[in-house]
Protein backbone atom coordinates (compact mmCIF):
# COMPACT_ATOMS: atom_id res chain seq x y z
CA UNK A 1 0.00 0.00 0.00
CA UNK A 2 1.58 3.27 -0.73
CA UNK A 3 0.99 5.91 1.40
CA UNK A 4 2.10 8.84 -0.67
CA UNK A 5 4.28 10.23 2.08
CA UNK A 6 6.37 12.75 1.05
CA UNK A 7 9.22 12.17 4.35
CA UNK A 8 9.12 8.56 3.50
CA UNK A 9 11.71 6.31 5.82
CA UNK A 10 14.32 3.43 4.38
CA UNK A 11 13.75 0.14 5.03
CA UNK A 12 17.57 -1.69 5.35
CA UNK A 13 18.52 -5.63 5.34
CA UNK A 14 21.73 -6.28 7.34
CA UNK A 15 23.24 -10.13 7.49
CA UNK A 16 23.66 -10.37 11.10
CA UNK A 17 26.06 -13.76 12.01
CA UNK A 18 25.46 -15.26 15.16
CA UNK A 19 27.36 -16.49 17.61
CA UNK A 20 24.27 -17.59 19.90
CA UNK A 21 23.01 -19.59 17.23
CA UNK A 22 25.50 -21.20 15.54
CA UNK A 23 25.46 -24.67 17.66
CA UNK A 24 21.29 -24.96 17.36
CA UNK A 25 20.61 -28.10 17.74
CA UNK A 26 18.52 -28.48 14.54
CA UNK A 27 20.76 -26.36 12.24
CA UNK A 28 18.94 -23.79 11.37
CA UNK A 29 20.84 -20.51 9.97
CA UNK A 30 23.12 -19.00 12.31
CA UNK A 31 23.05 -16.13 9.00
CA UNK A 32 19.98 -14.33 9.18
CA UNK A 33 18.92 -11.05 7.40
CA UNK A 34 17.70 -8.52 10.00
CA UNK A 35 15.46 -5.55 8.96
CA UNK A 36 15.31 -2.03 9.90
CA UNK A 37 13.29 0.25 9.14
CA UNK A 38 14.96 4.26 9.97
CA UNK A 39 12.65 7.52 9.68
CA UNK A 40 13.07 10.30 7.29
CA UNK A 41 14.92 11.90 9.62
CA UNK A 42 17.41 9.48 10.06
CA UNK A 43 19.03 10.65 6.82
CA UNK A 44 18.88 14.58 7.80
CA UNK A 45 21.53 14.38 10.95
CA UNK A 46 23.14 13.06 13.22
CA UNK A 47 20.00 12.72 15.81
CA UNK A 48 19.33 9.24 18.07
CA UNK A 49 16.31 7.55 17.89
CA UNK A 50 14.28 5.46 20.10
CA UNK A 51 13.97 1.58 18.93
CA UNK A 52 11.29 -0.68 18.58
CA UNK A 53 11.94 -4.23 18.24
CA UNK A 54 8.81 -5.49 16.72
CA UNK A 55 8.16 -9.59 16.73
CA UNK A 56 6.86 -11.96 14.61
CA UNK A 57 3.92 -14.23 15.52
CA UNK A 58 4.38 -18.03 15.04
CA UNK A 59 5.55 -19.05 11.97
CA UNK A 60 6.77 -15.81 11.04
CA UNK A 61 10.12 -13.90 10.52
CA UNK A 62 10.84 -10.16 10.52
CA UNK A 63 10.80 -9.81 6.58
CA UNK A 64 6.84 -10.81 6.62
CA UNK A 65 6.14 -7.19 8.06
CA UNK A 66 7.22 -5.75 4.86
CA UNK A 67 4.80 -7.62 2.79
CA UNK A 68 3.32 -5.36 -0.18
CA UNK A 69 -0.01 -5.20 -0.15
CA UNK A 70 -2.11 -2.61 -1.89
CA UNK A 71 -4.63 -2.50 0.86
CA UNK A 72 -2.70 -2.84 3.67
CA UNK A 73 0.67 -0.80 4.63
CA UNK A 74 3.55 -3.11 6.02
CA UNK A 75 4.87 -2.06 9.06
CA UNK A 76 7.43 0.67 7.29
CA UNK A 77 4.62 2.41 5.42
CA UNK A 78 2.65 2.54 8.45
CA UNK A 79 5.49 3.86 10.74
CA UNK A 80 5.87 6.70 7.48
CA UNK A 81 1.96 7.51 7.49
CA UNK A 82 2.11 7.61 11.46
CA UNK A 83 4.70 10.12 11.59
CA UNK A 84 3.53 12.48 8.63
CA UNK A 85 0.03 12.44 10.97
CA UNK A 86 2.10 13.28 13.74
CA UNK A 87 0.75 10.48 15.82
CA UNK A 88 3.86 9.15 16.77
CA UNK A 89 7.65 10.94 17.19
CA UNK A 90 10.25 9.66 14.44
CA UNK A 91 11.93 5.97 15.89
CA UNK A 92 13.78 3.05 14.64
CA UNK A 93 12.08 -0.24 14.18
CA UNK A 94 13.77 -3.70 14.41
CA UNK A 95 12.25 -6.57 12.37
CA UNK A 96 14.42 -9.73 13.73
CA UNK A 97 14.24 -13.33 12.24
CA UNK A 98 13.96 -15.82 15.03
CA UNK A 99 11.90 -18.54 12.93
CA UNK A 100 12.86 -22.69 13.59
CA UNK A 101 12.32 -25.29 11.77
CA UNK A 102 9.45 -26.10 14.15
CA UNK A 103 7.97 -22.75 13.20
CA UNK A 104 8.98 -20.73 16.13
CA UNK A 105 11.22 -19.86 18.74
CA UNK A 106 8.82 -18.38 21.46
CA UNK A 107 11.84 -15.78 21.90
CA UNK A 108 13.10 -17.91 24.57
CA UNK A 109 16.07 -20.23 25.57
CA UNK A 110 15.36 -23.89 24.59
CA UNK A 111 17.54 -26.89 23.96
CA UNK A 112 15.40 -28.00 21.16
CA UNK A 113 15.12 -25.15 19.48
CA UNK A 114 18.40 -23.07 20.56
CA UNK A 115 18.96 -19.74 22.29
CA UNK A 116 16.57 -17.28 21.21
CA UNK A 117 16.29 -15.49 24.28
CA UNK A 118 19.91 -14.83 24.04
CA UNK A 119 19.93 -14.32 20.79
CA UNK A 120 17.72 -11.14 20.83
CA UNK A 121 18.90 -9.94 24.17
CA UNK A 122 22.47 -10.32 24.49
CA UNK A 123 23.20 -10.23 20.21
CA UNK A 124 20.91 -8.14 18.55
CA UNK A 125 20.28 -5.32 20.99
CA UNK A 126 24.07 -4.49 21.10
CA UNK A 127 24.38 -4.73 17.21
CA UNK A 128 21.55 -2.62 16.80
CA UNK A 129 23.13 -0.06 19.21
CA UNK A 130 26.51 -0.28 18.12
CA UNK A 131 25.51 -0.05 14.38
CA UNK A 132 22.75 2.50 14.39
CA UNK A 133 22.27 5.96 16.04
CA UNK A 134 19.54 4.28 18.87
CA UNK A 135 19.02 6.26 22.33
CA UNK A 136 20.59 3.38 23.70
CA UNK A 137 19.16 2.76 26.81
CA UNK A 138 16.07 1.07 28.44
CA UNK A 139 14.22 4.31 28.39
CA UNK A 140 13.85 4.23 24.61
CA UNK A 141 14.10 0.67 23.81
CA UNK A 142 10.46 -0.51 23.65
CA UNK A 143 9.60 -4.32 21.97
CA UNK A 144 5.99 -5.02 20.91
CA UNK A 145 4.61 -8.27 18.88
CA UNK A 146 1.19 -9.78 18.20
CA UNK A 147 0.39 -13.76 19.26
CA UNK A 148 3.76 -15.28 19.53
CA UNK A 149 5.13 -12.41 18.93
CA UNK A 150 3.15 -10.62 22.06
CA UNK A 151 4.45 -13.15 24.47
CA UNK A 152 7.94 -12.39 23.41
CA UNK A 153 7.25 -8.45 24.01
CA UNK A 154 5.64 -10.43 27.32
CA UNK A 155 9.10 -12.65 28.23
CA UNK A 156 11.10 -9.79 27.79
CA UNK A 157 9.69 -7.12 29.76
CA UNK A 158 8.90 -10.04 32.62
CA UNK A 159 12.38 -11.38 32.42
CA UNK A 160 14.93 -8.25 30.77
CA UNK A 161 13.32 -5.10 31.89
CA UNK A 162 16.37 -4.01 32.09
CA UNK A 163 17.17 -3.92 28.64
CA UNK A 164 13.08 -3.07 26.85
CA UNK A 165 11.46 -0.87 29.21
CA UNK A 166 8.31 -0.78 26.88
CA UNK A 167 6.08 -3.74 26.19
CA UNK A 168 3.19 -3.89 23.86
CA UNK A 169 1.48 -7.05 23.58
CA UNK A 170 -1.78 -7.94 20.73
CA UNK A 171 -2.72 -10.74 21.58
CA UNK A 172 -0.17 -12.51 23.00
CA UNK A 173 0.06 -16.04 24.61
CA UNK A 174 -1.54 -16.24 28.31
CA UNK A 175 -3.19 -18.28 30.20
CA UNK A 176 -2.48 -21.36 28.26
CA UNK A 177 -5.23 -23.11 29.23
CA UNK A 178 -7.86 -21.74 27.60
CA UNK A 179 -5.73 -21.51 23.99
CA UNK A 180 -3.05 -24.37 23.24
CA UNK A 181 -5.27 -27.32 24.21
CA UNK A 182 -8.13 -26.29 21.24
CA UNK A 183 -5.28 -27.52 19.00
CA UNK A 184 -4.46 -30.80 21.20
CA UNK A 185 -7.11 -33.19 19.56
CA UNK A 186 -6.56 -32.39 16.09
CA UNK A 187 -2.92 -32.10 16.54
CA UNK A 188 -3.09 -35.72 17.58
CA UNK A 189 -5.05 -37.04 15.04
CA UNK A 190 -2.32 -35.33 12.27
CA UNK A 191 0.60 -36.24 14.08
CA UNK A 192 -0.50 -39.81 14.22
CA UNK A 193 2.31 -40.97 16.82
CA UNK A 194 5.04 -39.97 14.96
CA UNK A 195 6.25 -36.19 14.77
CA UNK A 196 9.15 -36.64 12.85
CA UNK A 197 7.20 -37.98 9.83
CA UNK A 198 4.52 -35.24 10.40
CA UNK A 199 7.41 -32.71 10.18
CA UNK A 200 8.72 -34.43 7.15
CA UNK A 201 5.50 -34.24 5.46
CA UNK A 202 4.87 -30.50 6.68
CA UNK A 203 7.56 -29.10 4.93
CA UNK A 204 7.62 -31.57 1.62
CA UNK A 205 4.76 -29.86 0.87
CA UNK A 206 4.08 -26.22 -0.13
CA UNK A 207 0.23 -26.33 0.22
CA UNK A 208 -0.63 -26.98 3.73
CA UNK A 209 -4.15 -26.51 6.25
CA UNK A 210 -5.34 -24.99 9.33
CA UNK A 211 -4.66 -28.87 11.12
CA UNK A 212 -1.61 -28.63 10.13
CA UNK A 213 -0.46 -25.17 11.04
CA UNK A 214 -2.11 -26.09 14.46
CA UNK A 215 0.12 -29.35 14.84
CA UNK A 216 2.46 -27.61 13.76
CA UNK A 217 1.95 -24.84 16.62
CA UNK A 218 1.69 -27.93 19.06
CA UNK A 219 5.53 -28.79 18.01
CA UNK A 220 6.85 -25.61 18.21
CA UNK A 221 5.45 -24.85 21.75
CA UNK A 222 6.48 -28.12 22.95
CA UNK A 223 10.20 -27.54 21.67
CA UNK A 224 9.84 -23.97 23.37
CA UNK A 225 8.50 -25.25 26.64
CA UNK A 226 9.31 -29.27 27.26
CA UNK A 227 12.51 -29.48 25.92
CA UNK A 228 14.51 -32.84 26.55
CA UNK A 229 17.43 -32.17 25.71
CA UNK A 230 17.49 -31.59 21.56
CA UNK A 231 14.25 -32.69 21.60
CA UNK A 232 11.25 -32.71 22.92
CA UNK A 233 8.32 -34.29 24.67
CA UNK A 234 4.47 -33.27 23.41
CA UNK A 235 1.80 -32.74 26.02
CA UNK A 236 -0.22 -35.25 24.71
CA UNK A 237 0.41 -39.20 24.59
CA UNK A 238 0.91 -40.52 21.14
CA UNK A 239 -0.73 -43.61 21.09
CA UNK A 240 -4.61 -42.65 22.94
CA UNK A 241 -4.30 -38.48 22.68
CA UNK A 242 -4.58 -37.87 26.57
CA UNK A 243 -3.35 -35.34 27.71
CA UNK A 244 0.28 -36.01 29.93
CA UNK A 245 -0.47 -33.62 32.67
CA UNK A 246 3.56 -34.00 33.87
CA UNK A 247 4.24 -32.14 30.57
CA UNK A 248 1.56 -29.51 30.75
CA UNK A 249 2.56 -28.32 33.88
CA UNK A 250 6.15 -27.39 32.58
CA UNK A 251 4.28 -25.24 29.85
CA UNK A 252 2.19 -23.80 32.73
CA UNK A 253 5.50 -22.47 34.01
CA UNK A 254 5.99 -20.53 30.83
CA UNK A 255 2.45 -18.47 31.01
CA UNK A 256 3.09 -15.05 31.61
CA UNK A 257 0.06 -15.03 34.30
CA UNK A 258 2.30 -17.35 36.39
CA UNK A 259 5.19 -15.24 35.94
CA UNK A 260 4.32 -11.91 37.16
CA UNK A 261 4.80 -12.91 40.99
CA UNK A 262 7.71 -13.61 40.18
CA UNK A 263 8.99 -10.28 38.45
CA UNK A 264 7.00 -8.19 40.01
CA UNK A 265 9.59 -5.44 40.40
CA UNK A 266 10.32 -5.58 36.69
CA UNK A 267 7.27 -5.47 35.77
CA UNK A 268 6.61 -2.19 37.99
CA UNK A 269 9.87 -0.73 36.39
CA UNK A 270 8.07 -0.78 32.80
CA UNK A 271 7.34 2.98 31.17
CA UNK A 272 5.13 1.38 29.72
CA UNK A 273 3.20 -2.05 29.73
CA UNK A 274 0.41 -2.48 27.31
CA UNK A 275 -2.09 -5.50 26.86
CA UNK A 276 -4.11 -5.95 23.60
CA UNK A 277 -6.75 -8.19 22.29
CA UNK A 278 -9.71 -8.55 20.02
CA UNK A 279 -12.90 -9.83 21.63
CA UNK A 280 -13.38 -12.39 19.11
CA UNK A 281 -9.75 -13.67 19.07
CA UNK A 282 -10.23 -17.46 18.01
CA UNK A 283 -7.76 -18.29 20.49
CA UNK A 284 -9.14 -16.90 23.62
CA UNK A 285 -6.34 -14.64 24.09
CA UNK A 286 -8.89 -11.54 25.10
CA UNK A 287 -9.75 -13.74 27.86
CA UNK A 288 -6.64 -14.27 28.92
CA UNK A 289 -5.33 -10.66 28.16
CA UNK A 290 -8.29 -9.93 30.97
CA UNK A 291 -6.90 -12.49 33.40
CA UNK A 292 -3.26 -11.15 33.17
CA UNK A 293 -5.03 -7.79 33.42
CA UNK A 294 -6.35 -8.65 36.49
CA UNK A 295 -3.72 -10.27 38.29
CA UNK A 296 -1.26 -7.16 36.95
CA UNK A 297 -4.25 -4.84 39.18
CA UNK A 298 -3.94 -7.42 41.70
CA UNK A 299 -0.02 -6.60 42.16
CA UNK A 300 -0.17 -3.04 41.84
CA UNK A 301 1.53 -3.09 38.43
CA UNK A 302 0.58 0.02 35.90
CA UNK A 303 -0.72 -1.20 32.92
CA UNK A 304 -2.75 -0.57 30.19
CA UNK A 305 -5.70 -2.61 28.64
CA UNK A 306 -7.08 -2.76 25.78
CA UNK A 307 -9.90 -4.69 23.90
CA UNK A 308 -11.48 -4.46 20.35
CA UNK A 309 -14.43 -5.58 18.40
CA UNK A 310 -12.09 -8.35 16.48
CA UNK A 311 -10.51 -11.45 16.06
CA UNK A 312 -7.11 -13.02 15.90
CA UNK A 313 -6.08 -12.67 12.40
CA UNK A 314 -5.41 -9.49 10.02
CA UNK A 315 -5.42 -6.95 12.68
CA UNK A 316 -2.25 -5.82 12.19
CA UNK A 317 -3.85 -1.82 12.20
CA UNK A 318 -3.39 -2.53 16.03
CA UNK A 319 0.21 -2.07 15.46
CA UNK A 320 -0.96 2.07 15.25
CA UNK A 321 -2.25 2.01 19.06
CA UNK A 322 0.71 -0.06 20.20
CA UNK A 323 3.87 2.63 18.19
CA UNK A 324 1.56 5.62 19.15
CA UNK A 325 1.75 4.49 22.99
CA UNK A 326 5.15 3.50 22.72
CA UNK A 327 5.99 7.06 21.29
CA UNK A 328 4.01 8.95 24.03
CA UNK A 329 5.88 6.37 26.90
CA UNK A 330 9.42 6.58 25.38
CA UNK A 331 12.31 8.64 26.52
CA UNK A 332 13.63 10.95 23.53
CA UNK A 333 15.94 12.84 24.00
CA UNK A 334 18.09 10.90 26.82
CA UNK A 335 19.95 14.47 27.25
CA UNK A 336 16.57 16.12 29.10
Amino acid sequence: MRTNSVTAGEVVCVRHESEVLKTNPLGDPHVRDLFVYLPHEYSTGDKRFPVVYSLSGFSGRGKMMLNDNPFVPNLAERMDKLIDEGTVRPMIVVMPDCFTYYGGSQYINSTANGNYGDYLTQELVSYVDANFRTLADRSSRAVMGKSSGGYGALIMGLKHADIFGLVSSISGDSYFEYCYPLDFPSAFKQIKGDPEAFLKAFWSSEKQNRADFGALNTIGMAASYSANGTSFELPIDLETGEIRRDVWQRWLEHDPVRLVEKYVDNLKSLLLLHLDAGTKDEFNLDVGARILSRKLTDHGIEHIHDEFDDGHFNISYRYDRSLELISNHAVHDLSV
